[in-house]
């Protein structure tokens, strides 16, 4: 298995990038393709003794699209940049899966328009798996579509499904929507309309209604649904409540000599703490509905982050992800 890595998208590339590919091709035996500056990438395992499993092949590409950059100038001006070619080696079957840090806009766009949706989708978006107290449970859109119709919601419901099913092993997962209350005549005729069409789909095991409020438990369902706009504000939300209340815990922790006796008391369970509500764990959303697998990495992701959005990707295409999305749309 071959996965192609966009070296130089993200706030950490390429070094991270570059540590976190060599890390995850010699614990999952996977085949990478770098794209980017190669001088660069070969300054970079030179100076830090990186190796890899099998061939690690080298795409020269002297662009680099930016945050900065309009999404869709990766269909033209931004072709020859790293993602750019990254995508191009996917499309031309090249590469299994595609993983970058870069631009959101950027790879929803390329997954879109370069490598393509899969027939019958109305548009793809991004899913990824939340910590909570009961484990995880999935969100779906996290961004991708600020603007979306009821078949769309209705349609992340089945996606969400086969990746909860396929990969994280639940069996008949429950698929609930996001809403401002539970009960079914609750939200504009977005959501009403929506709760309708995942209610009658028979290939979705719809719970009803959650509130943002119930979320982050993970105990009403195992996957929530949601258009882009308000996915991505309760996603930085959790993630903005959870750097909050870490730094107000440490600030409680250091405050007396008492306090930081009980700390070296509590350290291990802290640490376990912390490490479930960590992202780089995650690894990245992957964005549903194109035809072949595409990971987005948190911008700042760090080596570790990029291993696990390499995991990631090797088990979507292991445990085929999309063939399965497609049978059942």
């Amino acid at each position: 298995m071959r996965i192609v890595i966009d070296a130089f998208g993200g706030d950490n590339a390429p070094l991270e990038i570059i540590k976190g590919a060599s890390i995850a091709s010699l614990e999952y035996g996977v085949e990478i393709t770098l794209c980017g500056k190669q001088s660069v990438i070969e300054s970079v395992i030179a100076e830090n003794k990186l190796n890899f499993f099998g061939e690690l092949k080298i795409v020269d590409c002297e662009d680099v699209l930016t945050m900065h950059d309009d999404p869709t100038s990766i269909l033209k001006s931004h072709a020859n940049s790293s993602m750019g070619v990254a995508f191009s080696e996917l499309k031309e079957d090249k590469a299994d899966a595609f993983v970058s840090a870069g631009s959101t806009g950027a790879i929803v766009v390329g997954g879109t328009l370069i490598v393509k949706r899969i027939k019958g989708i109305k548009r793809p978006a991004l899913a990824s798996a939340l910590p909570s107290p009961k484990g995880s449970y999935l969100l779906m859109d996290m961004g991708a579509n600020a603007d979306s119709r009821p078949e769309m919601l209705e349609q992340f419901g089945v996606m969400s499904s086969v990746y909860l099913n396929k990969v994280m092993g639940i069996e008949n997962p429950k698929i609930a929507l996001l809403n401002i209350g539970s009960e079914d005549t609750k939200g504009d005729e977005l959501h009403i309309e929506a709760y309708k069409l995942l209610k009658a789909n028979g290939k979705i095991n719809f719970v009803g209604n959650i509130e943002a409020r119930e979320v982050p438990k993970g105990e009403f369902c195992d996957g929530v649904v949601t258009d882009g706009f308000s996915g991505n504000i309760v996603l930085k939300t959790i993630e903005g409540a959870s750097i909050t209340l870490f730094s107000l815990i440490k600030k409680i922790l250091y405050k007396s000599t008492m306090n930081k006796l009980s700390a070296l008391v509590l350290k291990k369970d802290l640490y376990s703490l912390k490490t479930l509500m960590d992202s780089s764990e995650v690894g990245g959303a992957i964005l549903l509905g194109v035809s072949k697998p595409v990971i987005k990495a948190h911008g700042n992701s760090n080596a570790k982050a990029i291993k696990n959005a390499v995991r990631q990707a090797k088990t979507v295409v292991e445990n085929n992800i999309i063939g399965t999305i497609a049978e059942n749309i």
